[in-house]
């Protein structure tokens, strides 16, 4: 067992679980998705872009990029919440709410992207 590969998995599994956990709820209830679940999925998400890096081949680019795709959507999501938390007057509406579960969303569809390719690489591989 390659103990790199376990670490590599592990930590694309974790951050789209984390992702998923913040992601599930009503869209617009703010009680419904915790602040800290999404700063985790993004921190996750980070430590599973910096392991990317390295990777020469064809499928570890595309593993990077649906990387840095739910990156950029993870820090768009923080961004709107904390807009809304510390800067708007009307403060974390249902509309705000809604606005970072769809971009957690988007990140979400990456994070899958990047599981279906582990998988389909795992399958792919010979002994």
């Amino acid at each position: 067992m390659n103990l790199e590969k376990v670490i590599f998995g592990f930590f694309i599994v974790l951050a789209a679980t984390l992702n998923f956990g913040f992601f599930v709820g009503d869209i617009d209830d703010p009680s419904h998705h915790d602040i800290y679940e999404l700063f985790a999925a993004f921190v996750v998400s980070l430590i599973a872009t910096v392991l990317k890096f390295g990777d020469r081949t064809q499928i570890g680019a595309v593993h990077l990029a649906t990387s840095l795709v739910a990156d950029l959507q993870l820090i768009a999501a923080a961004m709107v919440w904390g807009y809304a938390a510390h800067v708007s007057a009307g403060g974390v509406t249902p509309e705000m709410v809604a606005r970072v579960v769809s971009l957690s969303g988007g990140a979400l569809f990456a994070n899958v992207v990047s599981v279906v390719i582990l998988i389909a690489e795992t399958i792919m591989q010979r002994r």
